[in-house]
This record gives C-alpha cells, sequence and structure tokens, in this order.
C-alpha cells in the first residue's frame, strides 16, 4: 500500500517501473520549456484525445492484431484517459485493449475506472496482477478494487498480499458498505502527545514509513484516542522546544467508523473540513478521511439521488443489462400499478366524460401539472433530507413554508388555466378547473413532504420510492379534484 516507502527499485513492478520511465522520458522539458519534440504529430494532441477518429484507428489496430502500433497509440495518455479509453470499449475489446498495453495497466489508471469496468477488468485478471495493483493503491483505493468482486477471488488476492496491507485491507472490509470505515485511508500519521515540536520535526525526517503526502498529523494519547492535530504549517513556524500539546488544536471533528457515507460529506461540507479522524467503537484512531475522497463521495451521492428518484437504479451505462433491467422494470411494474388506480377514477366518471368531450381534453392538464409541482417539492425535501437541513425539529415549518408556496403557484396557474378555459369553453368550467388546479397543486406540495419524510422516518432510502407514490397521489387526486368539481357544479348533467 502506498503508506510505505519503498526504495526507488521496488516502487513498482518492473514493467511497471519501465513504462513509467518511457511516458517521463516523452514528457522532459526543453530548454525553451515546451514538450520534448518526441512525441511526433501522429499522437494526439490534447485537444485530440479519445476523439472518433483516435478510438478507430486504436480498435482497428486491435483486430488486426498489431499491439505494437495499439501501444503507441495509447502510450502518451494520462491514466485517467487510458481508464476513458478502456470504458468506451465492448468488453472483450477492453480485455484484448488491456493485454495489449499490460504494463500500461498502472494502479493509477485502475484506480480511474468505472466501477463495472473495473470489477470486469479484475476479475479477468491473475490474482497475482490485481494483489500488484492493490500495493499500489491507497488503503481505500485499495478497498475499493476488491470489495465486489466475489468471496473466491478476493480471499486469491488478499493472499497474495503482504501481511500488513493483507491486514488493513480485511480492517477496512469489516465495516459496513458506504461507511467511513470503508473509505477512510490508513495512511495518516499519529505521534504522542508528550513530545515536543523538534521531536516531531526528527520524527518526521527519519521514519521511512510516513505516508507519501500528508499535511496533518494526530496527536494521540496513551489510548490512541485522538487529543488534537497540527498541520505542518504551525510545525515549520514553531520553535523546536515548544511542547506539542500547546501548539495542538484540541477542537477536532470526529468520524465514527460506522457513520453513513453521505453523513461524512455533510460533516465536511458544514464545517469545511480539509481532513478528519476517524474513530472505532472504543474512539481508537483508526484511519482519516480526507478532501479528496469527500468529493467523490458527493458527487456520488448527489448521482445517486437523481437517478433513484428516477427509478433508474445505478443509472450507469457500464451496467449489465441483466441489473439494468432488474432495477429499473420494478419500479415500471409499481408505477403501472398507481397508474391503475387513476384510471379507476376516470372509468367512475366515465358517463361525465361522454357528455362533455371538455373534460377529457383538460383533465391531464391538471394531473400533469400536479405531477411537476409534486416533483418539484419532492426534489427540494429529498435534498434538505440528505443534507440534514430537514430533521424532526423543523418538519412541520418545512411544511407550512411548502404548502404557501403551493398555494401561491396554484393560485397563479389556476388563474391562467381558468381564463383559458373560459373564453374557449364555459366560464363555469373555467372556475371548476381553476378550483380543481389549486387543490392538486396544494396536494401535490403535501405529498412532496410528506411521502419523502415518511419514508425517511422508516429507515428507507426517500429518493428511491417517493416519485412513484408522489406520482400517483396527484394523478389520482387531479382527475378527481376536477372531474368530482365538473359533476358537482352542473357543468354536466
Amino acid at each position: 500500500m502506498a503508506k510505505r516507502e519503498r526504495p526507488d527499485d521496488e516502487a513498482m513492478p518492473g514493467e511497471r517501473r519501465q513504462a513509467s520511465a518511457r511516458h517521463e522520458d516523452r514528457y522532459e522539458d526543453r530548454a525553451d520549456g515546451r514538450p520534448d519534440d518526441r512525441i511526433d504529430d501522429e499522437r494526439m494532441d490534447e485537444e485530440n484525445i479519445l476523439k472518433p477518429e483516435y478510438v478507430r484507428s486504436v480498435r482497428e489496430s486491435l483486430e488486426a492484431g498489431d499491439d505494437a502500433r495499439v501501444y503507441e497509440l495509447v502510450e502518451p495518455l494520462h491514466p485517467a484517459d487510458i481508464a476513458d479509453l478502456l470504458e468506451l470499449f465492448e468488453r472483450d475489446e477492453r480485455h484484448q485493449l488491456a493485454a495489449a498495453i499490460t504494463d500500461l495497466m498502472t494502479s493509477d489508471v485502475v484506480a480511474e475506472l468505472n466501477d463495472f469496468v473495473r470489477d470486469d477488468m479484475m476479475e479477468s485478471l491473475p490474482a497475482a496482477r490485481v494483489a500488484s495493483i492493490a500495493e499500489q493503491l491507497d488503503t481505500d483505493d485499495a478497498v475499493q478494487l476488491i470489495e465486489d468482486l466475489d468471496r473466491d477471488n478476493q480471499r486469491a488476492i488478499l493472499a497474495e498480499l503482504d501481511a500488513e496491507d493483507r491486514h488493513a485491507i480485511e480492517s477496512a472490509l469489516a465495516y459496513p458498505d458506504e461507511t467511513a470505515g470503508r473509505l477512510m485511508n490508513l495512511d495518516f500519521v499519529a505521534v504522542p502527545e508528550h513530545l515536543t515540536v523538534g521531536d516531531l520535526i526528527d520524527f518526521l525526517r527519519e521514519d521511512r514509513a510516513l505516508p507519501n503526502d500528508f499535511f496533518e498529523i494526530f496527536v494521540v494519547d496513551e489510548r490512541h484516542h485522538p487529543v488534537g492535530t497540527c498541520q505542518l504549517s504551525w510545525i515549520l513556524r514553531t520553535p523546536r522546544t515548544i511542547p506539542l500539546v500547546d501548539v495542538m488544536k484540541r477542537d477536532q471533528t470526529l468520524i465514527p467508523a460506522t457513520l453513513d457515507q453521505e453523513e461524512v460529506g455533510n460533516m465536511f461540507q458544514k464545517y469545511a473540513l480539509i481532513s478528519a479522524a476517524v474513530v472505532d467503537e472504543s474512539g481508537r484512531l483508526v484511519g482519516q478521511m480526507t478532501v479528496d475522497d469527500v468529493v467523490h463521495i458527493i458527487a456520488e451521492e448527489a448521482g445517486e439521488d437523481a437517478l433513484l428518484m428516477s427509478g433508474a437504479g445505478e443509472g450507469d451505462i457500464n451496467e449489465p443489462i441483466r441489473d439494468a433491467y432488474y432495477s429499473r422494470v420494478r419500479w415500471l411494474v409499481a408505477n403501472l400499478g398507481t397508474a391503475l388506480i387513476a384510471s379507476l377514477i376516470i372509468a367512475a366518471f366515465g358517463a361525465a366524460i361522454e357528455q362533455l368531450v371538455a373534460l377529457a381534453v383538460l383533465m391531464p392538464i391538471v394531473a400533469s401539472i400536479g405531477g411537476n409541482a409534486g416533483t418539484q417539492t419532492m426534489a427540494v425535501t429529498v435534498r434538505a433530507i440528505a443534507m440534514n437541513q430537514l430533521t424532526r425539529s423543523n418538519t412541520g415549518r418545512i411544511l407550512l413554508r411548502e404548502m404557501r408556496v403551493a398555494m401561491l403557484n396554484g393560485a397563479t396557474i389556476a388563474l391562467l388555466i381558468g381564463l383559458a378555459t373560459g373564453l374557449i369553453f364555459t366560464p363555469l368550467l373555467g372556475l371548476v378547473i381553476a378550483a380543481a388546479m389549486v387543490i392538486n397543486v396544494i396536494i401535490a406540495g403535501l405529498a412532496g413532504v410528506l411521502v419523502p419524510v415518511i419514508f425517511d422516518r422508516l429507515d428507507t432510502d426517500p429518493a428511491v420510492a417517493s416519485s412513484v407514490f408522489v406520482t400517483m397521489i396527484t394523478d389520482s387526486m387531479g382527475f378527481f379534484a376536477f372531474l368530482g368539481l365538473a359533476v358537482a357544479s352542473g357543468v354536466v348533467g
């Protein structure tokens, strides 16, 4: 893992070291500061990366079995671009491409791969090769590399790791999925509280087992409980004789290892954290979370909520077809069931609709506007729940706020549709649709708040099922309000 410094000749396997050297040679600066001209004009410049012509050249070379040409085309790419290139190919082509550029398949490339593509690639590689890649990654990235593989593959890969790396990964895998324990980095610096600044500086200079990159040091007591933190900038500006306890920051945000990753993201946003200590149930320091990991979490959670509200499951274009089918069809079936409820309401007013065709023309408008209003409120509510802005203590206030917004929206839309309907059909029908619109938009606002809140209280992700039920409520109540008012008002006999 990245937490141990290694001599230069052990930094990576021989093939990977050679590839790295070639990569660096191609980018040596000339005297005028421009890249070396050894990158000929056959190789793409930054603006041409992964354009159709380039991808087609790689595919044609693969089909022709010209691995040397494939390697030549891919070698100039940044690891993130190699990962993107792999994702553009079909599964069989992807494996063929990986075989042609074996020593370019570094840990940096693997870390950038889409989850589904990475899992597929890892399952196709020998356990020793996967273990070699895992050793070059930070602990959190190594865990993501193997956590979704089947148990047999996991055991085979772990057996290839040295004892220290194996213990680190197994410890992280013991925590539930999508928690701080799974995502934390074990590469951190912790020192006892009795040290002076000078002692710490000497330790940092002499200890070769330190992480390659760090900027914060955790100070712990004899039980290994974090008692403060020191930034490197503070240490460099402080006289050597000053005790650490006099310069460290005692107030710190501690993250339980079992805390959900979404809550971790909220904490980093709320307290503007750069890094934070992760502690186990006894309060011992077991890892750290850093802002680069949290940025990924926030982006992942935001995209996940949006996709769940649409019923699209993972919503990943690399997701296996069977998984995509299962994740989407169940919500379509549920939606079919809720749509039948709206159909039954329409059928109950079939005679009224036969007498006045205008009802059939206008009633989809009421349901559509109500559905959109409900979706707007639901999206705001789900986000507020995810960001911890909506809690038990302010649910009532938020509900009243959204009801006021709904009444204003309903009145505005009702005025517009009522005037138009009155001019085109009859004034009475205009009043009926206006009243139905106000009722449905208010109901939509109510449902948009209450449905996600109820699911959240039941410990169910409100983003998953809310949209189906909100749509059912707004459609059904929209039809019922409009057709019921039309009959009650005498618009139809």
